[in-house]
């Protein structure tokens, strides 16, 4: 049975104020709901805010019904930045006994429908702070760790430092032990500036860089300074070239950004260690005697930063030239940072200005560019620290990747899955899959929910070839693409790039050996593992086109068995998504969709992976479309947009 229940979400068919900055403190909305006749109808409708901490009620109005469904319309005060609100629902049961009607009520939050009452946590949430720039929902993200994506010829006069291990361009990763860090293959950034063809070949919108700062690694997070490019990857006039040749190209370029620690060889932490006494010192936690410090997760190489220090919040964030500001201006322009573990910036033990430090960092970047993009690591439950206030969206894999995953698994019983003592993913229903994925996101306002990024995996974890079976990583991209958040490319995914955990993912790129800066992208097939540049082209080229990918609210229509449908919708045009992971059959009928859209089924999709067929349920006429599937396939049509009543 297709899913028809009542249905709210934030994007513009049931939020009155949805565009950039729309929504202030003091503003009323207008709220719409749509309940499928076949379910109720209700009786009565009613908006429960959350105003300066306490409930209100707000009662709604009918404005009437199409295609099978009755739409109410309520509206709320936006008393606080973050507006919390759910649906209240009336159903009387007729025919009444003794004339008096058999009430039930409903609860509509962001998580679903519930009969009883739950956790205000589960509420939709509007706010009412700066908005995120409008390109970075639109875009189409690819991640590049630098040391292996491409060498170009001067890659060669760069003597290997101390810390590193030489390795040619087909030496093999190791993925774990002390060599994991210390392979130095030498990719750098004329190199990818040389393959930015490539890049738009796939549709990518923006570049996002790991860290391009000196360091004594090859992951580069810990940075020796953050006053300049490592001349490793051609130093700052590499930098300034490869930007302008990407922003030539209409692709925006992001820098990585470690707010948490420095490395231990950094100039900042190597005066603070040697002298007690110094403003650096303050940088970062000593001990009493100086003789030990902090450092993430214990590791003596990452020290952390101390953000009660107004100095370091000076030399980071609020001088001319502080390392927030200075990669963003003229002449490097980068166009937004990714926060590196956002989620422990500024936390340690009782000591929490996590927000306090994310404010500061977001105000700042607003000031030098409100058009660019702040988004920040957080790789469990992001929700609670990403509210758009400072970070604009979440790096997380709660809500979407770590399911995904689980859905989609085969046995991998030696893959790292996010840290945890599981040998691999725990195969999970689909049932399972669409619960996890709407408890996690939930949380999130509609705004950070477009601004998230969808990632299969990134240079953080393994691969999902790795983990998912056969097709899988195929359709998991459809659904990467295709949900609200902003889909993620990790260099190597458009050739089936394996890897058990995040460094043995980190394999160089399949080209052939280093010409100039202006030659071709050349691969080497049996470097190739899979072939998947057509599809991610595809993918990218469909959110270009279909308004309803970036815009479009998003409702489930089945998540059972081994399939999964859901349509994003706009007023103007819809698209619909078929998913499965085994053979499958589903029909969907006009409880879920107008005769029109039903119609629209019955063309060839736009995309399709595997084996995807539609026909008529009912062969005396469209009551009902057929979605079938041969194995793990998925599908992609456009369909006409939701109407509304008409006044």
């Amino acid at each position: 049975m297709p899913i028809a229940l009542p249905h709210h979400d934030g994007s513009s068919l049931f939020v009155s104020n949805t565009g950039p900055g729309s929504v202030s403190l003091g503003d009323t909305v207008r709220l719409r709901i749509r309940i499928p006749q076949g379910w109720g109808p209700a009786s009565k409708v009613w908006v429960r805010s959350v105003q300066d901490g306490e409930p209100r009620y707000d009662a709604a109005i009918r404005l009437g019904s199409v295609d099978g469904w009755d739409w109410w319309e309520a509206a709320m005060l936006v008393a606080n930045p973050v507006a919390k609100y759910r649906f209240l629902l009336e159903v009387t049961s007729t025919p009444a006994p003794a004339g008096t009607g058999q009430r039930r009520y409903w609860n509509l939050t962001a998580q679903g429908l519930f009969g009883r009452d739950v956790s205000d946590s589960a509420d939709f949430r509007l706010t009412a702070f700066a908005p995120a720039p409008e390109w970075l929902r639109k875009s189409t993200m690819y991640q590049v760790f630098p040391d292996r994506f491409a060498r170009s010829t001067q890659a060669d006069g760069h003597p290997t430092p101390d810390w590193a291990i030489a390795c040619s361009w087909d030496t093999p990763v190791v993925g774990t032990g002390e060599q994991a860090s210390k392979q130095f293959y030498g990719g750098d950034l004329p190199g990818i500036t040389g393959k930015l063809d490539h890049l738009q070949e796939l549709g990518v919108d923006v570049l996002y860089l790991t860290p391009f700062f000196p360091a004594r690694s090859n992951h580069r997070y810990d940075a020796s300074t953050f006053d300049s490019v490592d001349p490793l990857l051609g130093g700052d006039q590499a930098l300034v070239d490869f930007v302008e040749a990407a922003h030539a190209r209409g692709i925006r370029v992001m820098g990585d950004l470690t707010a948490n620690h420095s490395g231990a060889a950094h100039e900042w932490f190597v005066k603070a260690l040697a002298d007690p006494g110094s403003e650096e010192a303050g940088y970062y936690y000593f001990s009493l005697d100086h003789s030990s410090y902090e450092s993430w997760w214990g590791v003596p190489s990452l020290p952390k930063f101390n953000w009660s220090s107004e100095a370091l919040r000076r030399r980071f964030v609020e001088d001319h030239d502080s390392v927030v500001a200075r990669w963003l201006k003229a002449p490097f322009n980068l166009d937004g940072w990714r926060i590196d573990v956002g989620n422990m910036t500024g936390r340690l033990g009782a000591i929490d200005l996590n927000h306090e430090v994310a404010r500061l960092i977001a105000d700042r970047v607003r000031e030098i560019n409100p058009n660019a993009a702040l988004l920040a690591e957080s790789t469990s439950d992001a929700a609670p620290d990403v509210t758009g206030e400072h970070w604009q969206g979440a790096m997380t894999y709660s809500n979407l990747t770590r399911p995904l995953w689980s859905w989609l698994a085969k046995d991998a019983p030696n893959v790292n899955f996010f840290g945890s003592p599981q040998s691999g993913p725990n195969r999970i229903s689909t049932e399972d899959f669409l619960a996890t994925h709407e408890d996690l996101a939930a949380g999130f306002s509609w705004g950070v929910r477009q601004n998230n990024m969808n990632a299969l995996n990134t240079h953080d974890t393994a691969r999902a070839a790795t983990v998912m079976v056969d097709g899988g990583p195929e359709v998991g991209a459809v659904l990467t693409f295709c949900l609200p958040g902003l889909p993620v490319l990790f260099a190597g995914d458009e050739f089936g790039f394996e890897g058990f955990n995040g460094e043995d993912s980190r394999t160089p790129m399949p080209w052939t050996e280093p010409g100039s800066e202006d030659t071709p992208a050349t691969v080497v097939k049996h470097r190739v593992v899979k072939d998947l540049r057509s599809v991610y082209a595809s993918l990218a080229r469909l959110r270009r086109e279909l308004p309803a990918l970036t815009e479009g609210g998003v409702r489930w229509l089945h998540a059972q068995g081994d399939a999964l449908i859901f349509v994003r919708e706009t007023m103007e045009s819809s698209v619909l998504v078929f998913v499965s992971r085994d053979a499958a059959a589903v029909v969907l009928d006009d409880q879920v969709l107008s005769d029109a859209q039903l119609e629209a089924l019955l063309l060839s999709p736009l995309h399709h992976f595997g084996t995807v067929a539609t026909a008529t349920a009912d062969p005396s006429g469209v009551e009902g479309v057929c979605l079938r599937s041969e194995g793990i396939s998925a599908g992609i049509w456009a369909i006409p947009g939701t109407r509304l009543p008409t006044h």
